[in-house]
């Protein structure tokens, strides 16, 4: 794909979807990151009902640790993998408070030192909570770069990688965002709404609807 058509692609993205952000709710960057590390194999509408329960209590890094592991579960227990989570949270608030001051580092190295924190969340809280220009690759754009011919690769950093030399430097902070809201809603896993999509006539998708 050539760039002229790459870039193309973000234009009309970008306009189609002209707020591109988050749909985890949160107020405060410790709020994201909990939300994030709940989000694993899990919809981002199942995270906000547990955390508009949890926040209201506990929105602090010491607050959730108070809790501890059995306190935190009664409130996140309807989300996938919840106790592997919970512990995972524990500690990770544990080390806020120990080594950052209750607050969450900017740096990819710091975020990957915290239980439940692996490349593609520390890359959700670089781009959302630090506007830095980063691309976290999950089922949708992971899909997406595959399928419209974008970056293909056999693995999520494959894609990441041919992601970031791909998408036009203006539309890199805002790209993770309008790829994952288009492959959410538009471009979806089973039977894509090729007769909805803004780049229909820009993708290599074999199987498109014609």
């Amino acid at each position: 794909m050539n760039a002229v058509t790459r870039h193309e692609i973000f234009r009309r993205l970008s306009i189609a979807i002209p707020e591109p952000a988050t749909e985890l709710v949160h107020s405060s960057v410790f709020e994201l990151l909990i939300a994030v590390i709940l989000s694993a194999q899990a919809t981002d509408k199942g995270v906000n009902i547990a955390t508009a329960k949890l926040y209201p209590v506990a929105n602090t890094p010491q607050a959730i640790f108070d809790l501890g592991i059995e306190g935190l579960e009664r409130y996140i227990r309807t989300i996938g993998l919840y106790h592997g989570k919970a512990k995972n949270i524990i500690e990770t608030c544990r080390l806020l408070v120990e080594r950052y001051d209750g607050q969450v580092p900017n740096t990819r190295e710091a975020l990957e030192s915290l239980p439940g924190v692996g490349r593609k969340t520390a890359n959700v809280i670089l781009n959302t909570a630090f506007g830095q220009p980063t691309i976290a690759v999950d089922t949708h754009i992971f899909r997406l770069g595959n399928r419209i011919g974008l970056a293909p690769g056999k693995t999520p950093l494959d894609v990441e990688m041919r992601l970031m030399k791909a998408v036009p430097k203006e539309y890199l902070h805002d790209a993770h965002h309008l790829l994952i809201l288009h492959g959410r809603y538009t471009c979806i896993a089973r039977k894509p709404k090729c007769g909805e999509c803004v780049i229909f006539d820009l993708c290599e998708f074999k199987g498109k609807e014609i």
